[in-house]
């Protein structure tokens, strides 16, 4: 491309040269010693100026926009992204949005490789997943009718162990249908104004018996207010509230282990915190427990009937709320799970709920 801008250039300063010259020999009085002064002159400064022009401007460009493609025809898509408009050049002007074009469907090649590797993946945990309490209630239901079921016994004891396995499996459905869902953003956020205390208390309730088996406490912390409002769809954020403290349960094996919530109001924000004085989770998992599927540990989990979908669904339902979740730990000292929520109104918290009694 360079002997060609210095051609291009050659043939220039030597037309250029040819007019000047003819120029000068119409004028009376000049010699010739002048005139080919003036062609030589007017020859070297078109030349030089022709070829510098051609090839900063143009040549130069153009050989830029070769080596671009030729990386693209070999897979090499390491070059940086040009803010487009930076430069009045039109070929520069191309060969940033060449490049920047390029670095987009590069961007979507590899979000699509992740997807097709996600989804293979997901396929896989779903299968295993969906095998593993079919696969027990099958076996525990052929026993039964492979003469069993005459013992009295034993046919309630594996009833209710085949009882147990179709209810895990209605457990997963149901939690890989929410998600689905909010993900397809099919399922309609319903907000209200409610009292954040009276929805942990009704999620303690819940689990008091849980706890109250291996001698953990359940309870507010020192400070925390008496009422709290915020604008949530309530259904969700219990199902939210009742994932985490659910978890706390699960993962805290100490007797005399405290799962607490705190409620701290931020600004036009409500901030709650769900902390366990559980085993902590390590740092390389903290990055990975929102995941669908994904359990930090993986070995005692099926023992403690989680199946990693429960912190996903959490997730899903506060990003459908605009906010996100957060959590904090430290190995053998336990975790902190907390998110923010819309600031309520009680005045209106108060008549919606003497609406709906």
């Amino acid at each position: 491309m360079f002997g060609s801008s210095r051609a291009v250039a050659l043939l220039l300063g030597i037309s250029i040269s040819i007019v000047t010259t003819a120029f000068l020999s119409l004028i009376e009085g000049v010699s010739t010693i002048a005139i080919g002064v003036g062609a030589i002159i007017s020859f070297s400064i078109s030349y030089l100026l022709i070829y510098m022009t051609y090839r900063l401007f143009i040549f130069d460009e153009i050989n830029k926009i070769y080596d671009l493609l030729n990386k693209i025809s070999q897979g090499d898509y390491t070059f940086e992204k040009v803010e487009p408009g930076t430069s009045n050049n039109p070929i520069k002007q191309l060969s940033s949005e060449i490049s920047n074009y390029v670095n987009i469907k590069q961007r979507e090649i590899e979000d699509l490789k992740k997807m097709e590797s996600f989804r293979k993946e997901f396929l896989a945990d779903v299968s295993h997943e969906l095998k593993t309490p079919i696969f027990a209630a099958q076996g525990f239901i052929h026993t039964l009718l492979d003469g069993a079921i005459k013992d009295k016994n034993v046919r309630s004891k594996f009833l209710k162990k085949a009882a147990k396995s179709l209810s895990r499996l209605d457990k997963l459905v149901q939690d890989l249908l929410i998600i689905s869902q909010m993900e397809a953003g099919t399922i309609k956020m319903v907000y209200s104004h409610f009292n954040l205390n009276n929805l942990i208390r009704e999620v303690f309730d819940q689990f008091e018996d849980k706890a109250g088996k291996k001698s953990l406490q359940l309870r507010f912390e020192k400070n925390c207010p008496e009422e709290v409002y915020v604008y949530a769809d309530k259904q969700k954020i219990f199902q939210v509230l009742l994932n985490l403290i659910s978890n706390g349960i699960k993962y805290t094996t100490d007797a005399q282990g405290i799962i607490s919530v705190n409620i701290v109001k931020v600004d036009e924000l409500v901030r709650v915190e769900i902390r366990d004085n559980g085993p902590g989770i390590p740092r390389e998992d903290i990055k990975r427990i929102f995941e669908r599927f994904y359990r930090v540990d993986k070995s005692r989990s099926k023992d403690r009937g989680g199946i990693g979908l429960g912190l996903a669904i959490v997730k899903h339902i506060l990003e459908a709320h605009h906010q996100r979740i957060w959590v904090t730990s430290e190995i053998g000292k336990g975790s902190v799970f907390y998110f923010n929520l819309e600031k309520g109104i009680r005045e209106k918290a108060l008549v919606e709920e003497a609406y709906d009694d």
